[in-house]
């Protein structure tokens, strides 16, 4: 996968970043990742998310 591949998938690696992200605390966000709640995948040690789905799961669960 190129650069301008992932910029336009735009990423967020991390559970710091996502944690960030969704507003919650690192911990909290790692139990949603483990638990599948939250719409993203764990590459090697590291989970990763698509913004452009969290976003999406986000505004669905709030209406």
């Amino acid at each position: 996968m190129t650069k301008s591949e992932e910029a336009s998938l735009d990423l967020v690696w991390g559970i710091a970043a996502i944690a960030k992200m969704i507003g919650r605390n690192e911990r909290q966000t790692y139990d949603m990742l483990a638990s599948g709640h939250l719409p993203a995948k764990q590459v090697g040690s590291r989970w990763v998310a698509e913004r452009g789905k969290l976003i999406a799961f986000f505004m669905e669960t709030a209406a």
